[in-house]
């Protein structure tokens, strides 16, 4: 998944956010991808999204959902941002250190 603009917070980017998750998984849970990619059946399925920036707090405590909700499933959803890897929850930026990638 990509998203190409600035992350702002508000209830409809996340729901455009929500409604993107839920129509890929749908495609991953339902059966289409066993249907449309027979060669990837039994593989680990994850999601990646794909953003130009890091993501606000807010759509960071979203994303910490999805991934608890997902991962019972046994599904992964890694976020970048750039080259940057975003891990919901670690102190600082999105890479753990106190700036990003530790300047």
């Amino acid at each position: 998944m990509r998203e190409p603009r600035p992350w702002d917070g508000s209830d409809p980017r996340l729901f455009q956010l929500q409604e993107k998750i839920n129509a890929y998984l749908s495609f991953a849970l339902d059966g289409e991808m066993n249907e449309a990619y027979p060669a990837f059946v039994g593989k680990e399925v994850s999601l990646r999204l794909d953003c130009i920036a890091l993501p606000d707090e807010r759509t960071l405590d979203f994303i910490r959902i999805v991934r608890e909700q997902i991962g019972y499933q046994g599904i992964k959803f890694e976020v970048k941002a750039g080259t940057i890897e975003v891990v919901p929850g670690q102190a600082g930026c999105a890479c753990g250190a106190s700036h990003p990638c530790g300047e």
